[in-house]
């Protein structure tokens, strides 16, 4: 089934136009050359010091390939982080709500679990902190004087008391767009007698606004967002946004953040590709990634999947989010970008639980707690030595990474397309990240030598061997030009 979401937000779909975030934005390089992006959406506990595994070494177990560890389970998630095995099912809230019913967080404020105490930041567009759904849980920087000019907390940042803009450089983090405020509301939307719950409703959300207000901005900005947000208290950070090229400046950003003992959560991406884009992708050493299913656990087909390199990924709902929106509106959204602060919202909840749980616990007990997904991928091993001569491949049509036929995307000059069609090209040294729009496309299958993993029903001997020949042809052209 293809989904077609029209009430995706604008910078969560693939158009492409100037004040929309799509997989694609414009341009516009700095005099530095400094690269653009685009969003596109102590307590008794049963873990102990011996059972914690390096950072990068997530157990396999359960691993699949398109839905990770499949989905977030907030109730088991908080159960293990405080030792609690009695956290029990309780009625749906239903309606606007099946988002919270789907990862269980009910469950978790039946327990007086709620984010209390937690600072989640949002590096997005913004957040519109005069929303009455919201305005409770702002958070707000006491140690600095509104209005008088002066950094009064000594932070580098002059009258930062809502948080700080580093696109204009200046301390209006009011979101214009919508998307950021939609992300806070999933997160810590307040409990009340109207609008929507977020999932750790008594978090404060503090605004970091990375992107200007028709959705673009660079990596020096987000980088240096996700610093900011690290040394000013925060303890879970959500990047609803994405690209597919890698940048060190934010890699080195996360990493910093996870080493202060700030868990990043970050949105997959929405060109239903084979793997995340980036930052994602890093949450093989760091923080979590995060794909999209509707509100019957299916993978949403514009979902990036997990890939084959046991990611810290897992799934959560991203298909006609209902929550906050400017000047105290509501819509809902489709992208993972709605999906990650869903996750992020379940951090909170275990910290708020156990405010001694460290990055790599909450990485290993999200992934070990989340549940299977609807899909499961099917692994068949064949000895196939000798369908290769046998068999042949049109290369134009191949998904085999080698040098011949590198993906679009892994190349110097990656091609896209925009929402008109039209192919573009552009440099990867002024490469763009942008927000997780919902871009479906074709998906990179990259099978590992010796099995086919896929999950489609093509199981046939027919499909099997073209997938095989597929996957051996580049071996093939060697011993071609070998011999």
């Amino acid at each position: 089934m293809s989904y077609s979401y029209d009430n995706s937000h604008p910078l969560d779909r693939g158009g492409l136009t100037s004040t929309s975030f799509s997989s694609i934005n414009q341009l516009n390089p700095k005099i530095n050359d400094d690269l653009q992006f685009t969003s596109h959406s102590s307590f008794n506990s049963e873990v102990q010091s011996n059972e914690i595994v390096n950072a990068r070494d997530i157990s396999p177990t359960g691993y699949n390939n398109k839905s990770g560890y499949g989905l977030v389970n907030a109730g088991a998630a908080v159960g293990k982080a405080i030792g609690d095995n009695s956290f029990t099912d309780i009625p749906d809230l239903g309606g606007n709500e099946w988002g919270a019913d789907l990862v269980q967080a009910p469950e978790v404020w039946d327990k007086g679990h709620t984010g209390k105490g937690v600072i989640v930041a949002v590096l997005d567009t913004g957040v519109d902190y005069n929303h009455s759904d919201l305005n409770d849980n702002i958070w707000r920087n006491t140690r600095e004087i509104a209005g008088n000019g002066i950094d009064d907390d000594g932070n580098g940042y002059v009258d930062d008391v809502f948080g700080w803009n580093f696109h204009h450089e200046n301390n209006d983090v009011l979101d214009r767009n919508g998307h950021g405020t939609h992300v806070a509301g999933t997160i810590a939307g307040e409990r009340n007698d109207f609008g929507v719950t977020g999932i750790a409703y008594d978090a404060q959300i503090m605004s970091v606004k990375v992107l200007n207000d028709s959705g673009s901005g660079y990596y020096s900005s987000i980088s240096d967002g996700i610093r900011y947000a690290t040394d000013n208290g925060a303890n879970v950070i959500n990047l609803s946004l994405g690209g597919r090229f890698p940048t060190r400046s934010v890699e080195s950003a996360i990493e910093y953040a996870s080493s202060k003992g700030v868990t990043v959560v970050m949105a997959a991406g929405n060109y239903g590709e084979s793997q995340p884009g980036y930052p994602g992708r890093y949450a093989d050493e760091s923080g979590i990634v995060v794909g999209a299913v509707d509100s019957n656990n299916n993978m949403a087909d514009f979902s990036n999947r997990a890939g084959n390199h046991n990611l810290a990924y897992v799934t959560a709902p991203g298909v006609s989010v209902y929550s906050t929106v400017p000047n105290n509106g509501y819509n809902s959204y489709s992208g993972t970008s709605m999906a990650s602060p869903h996750v992020a919202g379940v951090v909170a909840l275990m910290l708020s639980a156990n405010p001694e749980l460290t990055t790599t616990q909450i990485r290993q007990i999200i992934t070990e707690t989340s549940g299977s997904n609807t899909q499961a991928a099917t692994t068949t091993s064949w000895d196939f030595s000798s369908y290769l001569s046998q068999n042949i491949v049109d290369n134009a049509n191949t998904s085999v990474v080698s040098p011949q036929n590198l993906h679009v995307s892994e190349v110097d000059g990656g091609l896209f397309s925009n929402s008109t069609g039209n192919d573009q090209f552009w440099n990867y040294e002024k490469n763009m990240i942008q927000y997780n729009s919902e871009h479906p496309v074709a998906t990179s299958r990259k099978y590992g030598q010796f099995s086919v993993s896929d999950n489609n029903n093509d199981n046939d001997l027919a499909s099997i061997i073209t997938r095989i020949t597929r996957q051996l042809q580049i071996y093939q052209r060697w011993l071609n030009l070998l011999f």
